[in-house]
């Protein structure tokens, strides 16, 4: 069974840009990382991204869910743990 979802991508049906409003924004930000995180796009782009492209990405993930996250929500909705 699987634990992940990418549910927004494939039912959103709004405004895709960024700079008209915040809600437009945050949904734009949701629909990019979707189709970012696309398996048959990483197949591709984790072949080109530099080790400097990864280490940034990473850490501006790793900052974000440091930020945003408790450790149980941590565990929860990014690790996937039943804690």
């Amino acid at each position: 069974m699987t634990s992940h979802s990418h549910d927004f991508i494939e039912t959103f049906d709004g405004f895709v840009g960024f700079g008209l409003n915040r809600e437009s924004d945050r949904d734009t930000v949701i629909y990019y990382l979707q189709k970012f995180s696309d398996d048959d796009l990483m197949n591709l782009l984790r072949k080109r991204l530099t080790n400097e492209e990864c280490l940034s990405i990473f850490n501006l993930l790793c900052s974000l869910l440091r930020k945003h996250l408790s450790e149980p929500e941590y565990h929860r909705f990014f690790l996937k743990e039943n804690r």
